[in-house]
């Protein structure tokens, strides 16, 4: 089916079922970033397959809310579906939750299934429908009904992260997540989100695609830990571990019978757990609010993460080098007309795959070439799948999960001579990536408070980026990790402090539809420096290893100190890569790497 048949048929149960408006939001049970095929609802009513946004269906109406990541694509991807665009964030544009207060008449039926909503979008939808004595209806499907092929919920089978890797076990965690319970009055703590189960049980999985996590709950109280899974996905020597460590397996569907059984405090965090968990809570006053105290302990890497992230940082730049050497050289040979996005895509993925200990992509490889480098967020398929040419930025957005640790990098090159207003912009962008990157700042600062310092080379000339700077990395899960970003917005909750330990990305850009997209990016460790009479001072080790392209830039347009960081760490690129690459490569990156 189209996408207009696919909205009529969703129309038809929403009749059936007297409901007025139905929500389709981007999410799975757990609130995760990325979504597995069987949860890929939005995209399957829509056909906007950006990672982010939310779908509202009228009787004679439906909308879609996005950020602006992706206006550019879901502008094209919406052409003729019957759906409006509605860009978050802009001037004169309603909120999904202003559009909804205004559209849902008097006494109308909003539904959506609570288990893709969270506790606390769910709450906002509560009040609204109160607003207008309406109804809510959390505990239905209709996509499902709609979806004839969807496909098969993912049951692969999960690996323990070695004490090796991890750095702590999974008893040391469960114990420190008891002392932070009792410190805040709750008896038991339910958990949705991924990564927090993947880090505290040291288990991944294979479930979501890019991140290696196991569709899983976990409930934790002071004498034991359930947690719901299919027990078809536990190998024998991980189910003995587990159950060494006083975890319960119980099956994944089983967690909403099993709540309604609690009879004491229980820890939920709005932002994760979701309102279908919420729902199925007898006594409302049992739940204590709160963040997940393992969001702030898992952000902040151990010794020993800390020491596998480098050592996958420089696989990693190895194979990234090994690209770019192969990519420069097509260009020279004018063979580069005999690529497509898609084929040097493939290329650097397979570099990769050569690199011992590589599990998978981190995310889904971003590869724009010309114009479709403008859309922030592009994904090259059959049909969009451009080949490339001289005389146009090339950006590559990729990152690869290692047992050691996950990578996130974009890298810009310039195939061939670029014009000389391209080249301004590169070199704006890449003043942006080093301005960030070389700051010092006291203890006590966010990203918030240090995002102006990449932006500033771009607001100077009046531009700017869609997108924040910067975010956090998990190790070996969410590639996108909260709660640490650079964002100068003011946001509805306060910015997190940075600590030493915590590794967040630097990856200013620029947009011009129609002509190119630009984007640098290294991922960067918070570390301590001296500390005297003004404060503990803290600055950022580079983790990422892999040369900038220095064709397009104009040098005259960097500072002193702009050059004397690039030299640097252009030098420690040759120093740590070099040893892994053949000797002609490694000739090359010495020559790329070259100071200015």
């Amino acid at each position: 089916m189209k996408v207009k048949q696919r909205l009529e048929a969703l129309r038809d149960l929403m009749k059936e079922h007297q409901i007025d408006i139905y929500l389709v939001p981007t999410a799975d049970y757990h609130n995760s970033e990325n979504v597995g095929r069987y949860f890929m609802e939005r995209a399957y009513i829509s056909g906007f397959t950006g990672s982010a946004g939310s779908v509202l269906v009228g009787k004679d109406w439906a909308g879609l809310w996005t950020d602006g990541r992706y206006f550019l694509q879901a502008e094209d991807q919406l052409e003729g579906s019957g759906i409006d665009l509605y860009k978050m964030g802009q001037e004169g544009v309603p909120s999904l939750e202003e559009f909804l207060e205004d559209k849902l008449d008097r006494g109308g039926k909003l539904a959506f299934d609570g288990r893709c909503v969270t506790y606390g979008q769910g709450l906002v939808m509560e009040k609204i429908v109160a607003e207008n004595k309406g109804s809510l209806v959390y505990d239905i499907d209709l996509i499902d009904q709609v979806w004839g092929d969807r496909p098969p919920m993912a049951r692969e089978p999960i690996f323990e992260l070695q004490i090796r890797y991890a750095g702590e076990s999974r008893a040391d965690k469960l114990g420190r997540l008891r002392s932070a319970m009792e410190n805040i009055g709750a008896d038991c703590h339910i958990i949705t989100s991924l990564d927090d189960i993947g880090w505290i049980l040291n288990i991944r999985g294979r479930d979501v695609d890019y991140f290696p996590l196991a569709l899983s709950y976990l409930i934790v109280d002071m004498e034991k830990a359930v947690l719901y899974i299919d027990r078809e996905k536990i190998g024998p020597e991980i189910m003995a571990g587990l159950i060494g460590d006083g975890v319960v397996i119980r099956p994944y569907e089983e967690i909403y019978d099993d709540i309604r059984t609690i009879n004491n405090k229980i820890l939920l965090d709005p932002d994760w757990v979701n309102y279908a968990i919420y729902g199925n809570i007898g006594d409302k006053d049992l739940i204590i609010e709160g963040q997940n105290p393992t969001i702030m302990m898992k952000t902040v890497k151990n010794k020993v993460e800390i020491e596998n992230i480098r050592q996958a940082h420089i696989k990693d730049g190895i194979a990234h080098t090994k690209y770019l050497y192969w990519l420069k050289k097509e260009v020279e040979a004018g063979r580069i007309g005999n690529q497509t996005e898609m084929s040097v895509s493939d290329k650097l993925e397979s570099l990769r795959r050569d690199q011992e200990d590589f599990i998978c992509p981190s995310f889904a490889p971003i590869s724009a070439f010309g114009d479709h480098g403008a859309i922030v967020h592009y994904e090259a398929d059959g049909l969009s799948n451009k080949e490339l040419a001289q005389g146009s930025f090339l950006l590559n957005d990729t990152g690869g999960n290692y047992i050691q640790g996950s990578t996130d990098i974009s890298r810009t090159t310039a195939l061939g001579q670029v014009r000389q207003e391209m080249k301004e912009d590169y070199t704006r962008v890449l003043q942006a990536h080093i301005r960030l990157a070389r700051v010092k700042f006291l203890y006590g600062c966010s990203g918030a408070n240090l995002d102006i310092l990449a932006r500033q080379p771009l607001w100077d000339a009046y531009l700017n980026y869609n997108h924040g700077t910067g975010h956090g990395v998990g190790y070996l899960a969410n590639i996108h990790e909260p709660p640490i970003s650079f964002r100068w917005q003011v946001g509805v909750k306060p910015a997190t402090r940075l600590e030493e330990g915590m590794v967040i990305t630097d990856e200013p850009g620029l947009y011009i539809g129609g002509s190119h997209g630009i984007r640098i990016e290294n991922e960067l460790l918070v570390r301590k420096g001296p500390k005297n009479d003004y404060g503990q001072f803290m600055y950022f080790e580079a983790l990422t290893y892999c040369p900038i392209d220095l064709d397009p830039v104009l040098v005259d347009m960097l500072t002193e100190d702009d050059k004397a960081y690039l030299n640097d760490y252009h030098q420690k690129v040759y120093d740590l890569i070099g040893p892994g690459l053949e000797e002609e490569e490694r000739r090359w990156l010495r020559e790329v790497t070259r100071p200015i």
